[in-house]
């Protein structure tokens, strides 16, 4: 039985990390807003963390230049007081890609028309 249970927990842990897990250009403003439209906000930067850490990890000092742009407290602020120029178009737009690896610009919403994050 514990056989079991460890195998299924692998797989769900193997799950929750490939539904979260940014697509390799994914920009971190179509990151955030996926996964708050997925999972919400927890009031942390949990989803800027995650992008981060595995997107652009010589961005050290990024979570102190978003709380210096009015996101102090968590992924939503960053939406809503940093990239607040996201058009109103009730669907997410499709990510065309950071230009570079590791870049924290967002990107040009869409110009590409594919969605890098699914």
């Amino acid at each position: 039985m514990t056989d079991v249970v460890t195998e299924i927990e692998q797989q769900l842990a193997a799950f929750s990390r490939d539904l979260t897990e940014p697509g390799d250009r994914e920009c971190l403003r179509c990151y955030l807003l996926r996964m708050l439209e997925e999972f919400g906000c927890d009031n942390t930067h949990r989803w800027t963390e995650r992008w981060r850490s595995l997107r652009a990890p010589r961005a050290q000092a990024l979570l102190r230049r978003l709380a210096a742009r009015g996101a102090c407290c968590c992924d939503c602020e960053v939406i809503l007081n940093v990239f607040r120029d996201y058009p109103d178009t009730g669907r997410l737009l499709p990510c065309a890609g950071v230009s570079r690896a590791g870049s924290t610009k967002p990107c040009k919403l869409g110009a590409e028309g594919t969605r890098v994050g699914t």
